[in-house]
């Protein structure tokens, strides 16, 4: 059974930083694109980063370029997304989707998804 996990949500103020996990069980990591999106109350599933299967491409959303970082590990089936300068209306809850192809950084391109973590960014 596949298992993505993402941990690290909470509340922050607004400039703040967190970093969000997302790990991952019942498949073979490596050969999955992961990428980091995120959905706030009463809006659509929008993507934030992505990062092929040996990290050695990486998308941003161009809201987030320059403050938010993602990284991998393979060896602990683990995702990162470093979160910096944080803003109010960045608060949604993050979900880390995994995908086989990764050809696309699109909701249906996505074949598992986790059941997400909350941020929540004050001003």
């Amino acid at each position: 059974q596949v298992q993505l996990v993402e941990s690290g949500g909470g509340l922050v103020q607004a400039g703040g930083s967190l970093r969000l996990s997302c790990a991952a069980s019942g498949l073979t990591f490596s050969r999955y694109a992961v990428g980091w999106f995120r959905q706030a109350p009463g809006k659509e599933r929008e993507f934030v980063a992505g990062i092929t299967r040996s990290g050695s491409i990486i998308r941003y959303a161009d809201s987030v370029k320059g403050r938010f970082t993602i990284s991998r590990d393979n060896a602990k089936n683990t995702v990162y997304l470093q979160m910096n300068s944080l803003k109010p209306e960045e608060t949604a809850v993050y979900y880390c989707p995994a995908d086989y192809r990764g050809s696309s950084w699109s909701v249906p391109a996505m074949d598992y998804w986790g059941k997400g973590t909350l941020v929540t960014v004050s001003s």
